[in-house]
């Protein structure tokens, strides 16, 4: 049964806090966006309803002050029959007043005889168009009051009051209404943000849960995440990140086994040599030879060491500073280094250096890459063969080629020479020192150098090697 660690609970437990931290920020948010809109809503309303009346109130004032304006004799009785004859003019309360607020009629007869002291009547007697309202607990206030003008003079003014439950329910119902969208948007609001935070969470989840399998070693484990968003382009990134990281454990593996397996045999020998020395009784001449050996091996394991430490190098190395050189010195160095070994072997070396052009790259990366190559024409060539060594120039590239009369490659190993501990003949490159190590640093350092390197090889005719380089065209002095 597989137990998720502390850490691991905690990491777990962090991130859920978050969700639900950005969960309440979304509901919180859109909670306060519809509060806001569900109070605009309930004032707009309102001033709607203020903007109705205050047209109604007013008009219907002006049309009392116009009639009374037309009496000869403005009093009680002349304004009581003229109002009788005005059915429009209905309101909770209407009074009429002379230029000094004495009230001359009060439709609820409780102020006639006295002074109407009230803002809107004395703004009103100034000459101003008068209302205010105001609504409370479902029910709306209204007053409105206008000049009465005779040729010009103010000789009165017309106050109405309205008290309205009908339009101030239906304010307050409208109100309701909009407060219970808001609540019912808010639930649903609630509930979609729940729904999606969980759907992310889950995609989440499937993140986490591959990255603490990946943790326990399981590199073929791949993520399911699925649609077409920022999570599924970080799964399949996650995806990828998994193939390249298995593709680099096999190859951990691999060279593990391959180095141990590498190692193990020289030091067998010497081992096996050893203990023939110990246990035996030898001439001279026989200890002598297996004490021989026994340097050979260690030769080939110190050589094998020493290419071991070369290739960890250069995987683990930035590149270094380089400089804009030719070719062609590198290659004569190297040439005069090697021309020994090809002397003995019978192996004549030619070089074809006409076509040289600068390149960017460190000089010792480039004496090792020749080096390598070319010590491989002269090992695995036949008795009386040739190495060839030309540079070319194609178009931005320099182009260098080593070629011999060997023994060949076949087709289906070409794919596998770069590969550290690779072989083509085993028997013959164990009896000639090798350790499959030279042309897997030799790729390393090409590529490293911004280079490329190919082979092509005819069985029973030879192998050719094409390395080429980006050419940097500068003015620099060869040599």
């Amino acid at each position: 049964m597989v137990t998720i660690s502390g850490s691991k609970k905690q990491l777990f437990g962090r991130y859920t806090s978050s969700q639900l931290r950005y969960a309440a920020a979304y509901v919180i948010i859109t909670f306060v966006v519809l509060l806001i809109l569900n109070l605009y809503c309930s004032q707009i309303s309102q001033i709607l309803f203020y903007k109705s009346k205050q047209t109604s109130m007013i008009e219907k004032c002006q049309l009392a002050s116009d009639e009374i304006s037309t009496l000869e004799v403005m009093n009680t009785s002349t304004i009581t029959s003229l109002l009788s004859q005005m059915e429009s003019l209905k309101a909770t309360r209407l009074v009429i007043t002379d230029q000094s607020a004495a009230v001359l009629y009060d439709s609820v007869q409780t102020g006639v005889g006295r002074y109407a002291l009230l803002p809107e009547i004395l703004r009103a007697l100034e000459g101003n168009n008068v209302f205010t309202w105001h609504y409370h607990d479902g029910a709306m206030t209204s007053r409105a009051a206008t000049p009465i003008v005779y040729y010009g003079t103010i000789v009165g003014c017309v106050y109405m009051a309205e008290y309205d439950t009908s339009q101030g329910a239906l304010i307050q119902s409208l109100q309701r209404t909009v407060l219970r969208v808001t609540l019912v948007l808010e639930a649903i609001l609630i509930l979609f943000s729940l729904f999606f935070s969980n759907a992310i969470s889950r995609r989440m989840r499937k993140i986490m849960n591959s990255m603490r399998i990946i943790q326990e070693g399981d590199y073929t484990h791949k993520v399911e995440i699925g649609g077409n968003d920022e999570l599924t382009m970080l799964g399949n990134e996650f995806n990828d990140l998994m193939e390249r990281l298995q593709t680099s454990e096999q190859k951990r593996h691999r060279f593990v086994s391959d180095a141990s397996h590498e190692l193990k045999t020289p030091l067998a020998s010497i081992k096996l040599l050893a203990d023939s020395i110990l246990q035996n009784d030898m001439d001279m001449d026989t200890v002598k030879e297996f004490v021989g050996d026994i340097g050979n091996e260690a030769d080939r394991l110190n050589r094998m060491t020493i290419k071991l430490l070369s290739l960890t190098k250069v995987d683990g190395q930035d590149p270094a500073d380089c400089e804009i050189i030719y070719m062609e010195p590198t290659i004569r160095r190297v040439e005069r280094m090697l021309s020994p070994v090809a002397n003995q072997a019978d192996i004549h070396i030619e070089l074809k250096l006409e076509g040289d052009a600068p390149i960017l790259i460190l000089e010792d990366d480039l004496y090792q890459i020749v080096f390598n190559l070319m010590e491989n024409g002269i090992k695995y060539n036949v008795p009386g063969g040739k190495l060839n060594v030309s540079l070319q120039r194609q178009e931005d590239n320099a182009l260098l080629i080593i070629s011999d009369t060997g023994m060949g490659i076949p087709e289906e190993a070409l794919e596998h020479i770069f590969e550290r501990f690779y072989r083509v003949d085993k028997a013959r490159s164990r009896a000639s020192g090798g350790s499959g190590l030279g042309l897997a640093i030799v790729k390393s350092l090409v590529l490293r150098n911004r280079g490329e390197i190919r082979a092509e090889s005819t069985v029973g005719k030879g192998t050719t090697f094409l390395v080429s380089f980006p050419a940097f065209d500068t003015e620099v002095d060869k040599g």
